[in-house]
């Protein structure tokens, strides 16, 4: 039991250096670098749970994916972020008048959260004879069946509409090959004879 509670207090530790070393970083890549430590360290409280499909969807899902491509964006883009400091330094006193509130209401809620003014009512209590990744398996397909196929459906349509707000005709810059044209070319469509005369230019 000692020995799990130190794990949670060494992986909380890292998880809270790291997350605070993602917002204050001045390299973006650095900062990429420390969130996917913050992921890492998320799953194995997770682990420390019980939670081993919730942990393994985090890695595969915020480290493989999201974390990767945040990094790749960072590295891609020419981005100025001096002038992106300049602005955050701009707005510094409210950010930090915000951060103080959420941790205010961070450290009430821990507070408060301890004291039973409540009845604890477990919907879904966790089955023990089976893994929890059947479980959720079992809740998601059955109980949840309609919210998860409406989620999958709303996460599509959006994706289709960034598809379409990204192909609009008077924001692109793509050169088409028309085969048709090309097959039916001719001299006289295609080549232009101009006889200059000695000493003079061409006006293009």
């Amino acid at each position: 039991m000692n020995f799990t509670l130190d794990l949670f207090y060494l992986f909380s530790f890292i998880l809270i250096a790291s997350a605070l070393v993602v917002v204050t970083a001045r390299n973006t890549v650095h900062s990429v670098m420390f969130l996917v430590l913050a992921f890492l360290n998320a799953a194995a409280l997770f682990l420390l749970l019980g939670a081993e499909f919730l942990a393994m969807l985090l890695i595969i899902v915020y480290v493989g994916a999201i974390a990767v491509l945040f990094l790749f964006v960072v590295m891609m883009l020419n981005v100025d972020f001096k002038q992106e400091t300049k602005k955050i330094s701009r707005h510094l006193p409210v950010l930090m008048l915000v951060g103080v509130i959420m941790f205010f209401e961070i450290f009430l809620i821990t507070k408060f959260s301890g004291i039973r003014l409540y009845e604890t009512k477990i919907l879904f209590p966790t089955p023990t004879d089976i893994t929890n990744t059947k479980a959720i398996g079992n809740l998601l397909y059955t109980d949840f069946i309609l919210p998860f196929q409406l989620s999958g459906a709303i996460l599509f349509v959006a994706m289709i509409g960034a598809i379409v707000l990204t192909l609009k005709e008077e924001t692109r810059f793509i050169k088409k090959q028309k085969i048709c044209d090309q097959v039916f070319r001719t001299k006289a469509n295609s080549l232009e004879i101009i006889k200059v005369k000695s000493g003079a230019g061409i006006n293009l």
